[in-house]
């Protein structure tokens, strides 16, 4: 059997912020897409009747059901403010390396801001 290298991966690379955010990025798509069912469910709830709604209601503002809607606004937040930062970049923006970091601290940054946006005055009135 013929012994051939292998490609590096994740084990051989030092862990870098546009890698990380990279790898968020297609995270929270797929987060993002199975958070879609909650809003089919909400839909259906909705267009079922008031008891099926307020089974909905129950179970969204349980608090799994917070941690699940507070998991999803973040990865909202996240997927929405890193799509605007690869739009710059497919304009040829932002490329070299100090505007790379500073545009993913950018994104950590609004994602943390327009989550509490939405969070406080729930939580705090």
């Amino acid at each position: 059997m013929i012994q051939r290298p292998l490609s590096p991966h994740l084990q051989v690379y030092r862990w870098r912020l546009t890698m990380a955010m990279s790898i968020l990025h297609r995270a929270t798509g797929v987060a993002l897409a199975f958070g879609t069912l909650m809003v089919v469910w909400m839909l259906l709830a909705a267009a079922s009747g008031e008891a099926a709604f307020s089974q909905f209601v129950v179970c969204m503002t349980s608090l799994p059901g917070q941690i699940l809607l507070f998991g999803w606004s973040i990865a909202l937040f996240y997927h929405m403010s890193n799509g605007i930062r690869h739009l710059f970049w497919d304009i040829g923006k932002g490329f070299e390396l100090k505007a790379a970091y500073g545009s993913g601290y950018a994104v950590l940054i609004a994602t943390a801001v327009l989550t509490m946006a939405v969070w406080c005055p729930l939580f705090f009135g």
